[in-house]
């Protein structure tokens, strides 16, 4: 699912990380044409290791409070050729309606749980957590194969 084709972007998604960027996540996301976090990152040097891979697009998670992460905002819209992503932390706060909305992808983490669901249309994709374990919830990330017509998810368990 990492080679670049011609016609496809490869999303590496991640949350949840509260400040722990384990390597299996980042051997994970090799390859990818950008990155989404959905929050929760912990510290800013998340983002410039995730940097170091692809772009970064990140949201501020709730405990995301430190004077660093005030510079990212709650929810981000991005658009990838033709296709719009949603991104927020918890989705429970989602203030519109994805469908009306003409997104075609919701990105959001703060559950710890994985989850790839479809729901009007609209791709919900939660990567899961993939900072310190939590209870007996999985640790996880997540890719998206975008493709000009088709849209490829899959969940990640990291090994450790």
């Amino acid at each position: 699912m990492k080679q670049k084709t011609k016609n496809s972007l490869l999303l590496g998604i991640i949350s949840d990380t509260h400040g722990l960027l384990r390597p299996e996540a980042v051997q994970v996301l090799q390859g990818s044409n950008m990155i989404i976090h959905a929050g929760d990152i912990g510290k800013v040097e998340i983002i410039d290791q995730l940097s170091t891979i692809a772009p970064v697009i990140a949201v501020r998670g709730n405990m995301d409070s430190d004077h660093w992460a005030s510079k990212l905002r709650l929810t981000e819209i991005v658009e990838l050729d033709k296709t719009m992503l949603y991104v927020i932390h918890n989705l429970s706060s989602l203030d519109l309606e994805p469908a009306v909305s003409n997104l075609h992808i919701v990105v959001s983490g703060h559950t710890h749980r994985p989850s790839i669901s479809t729901h009007k249309g609209v791709l919900y994709i939660n990567p899961g957590s993939a900072g310190p374990k939590r209870f007996t919830l999985p640790v996880s990330v997540a890719l998206l194969r975008i493709n000009r017509t088709s849209l490829d998810p899959k969940i990640v368990e990291l090994t450790r």
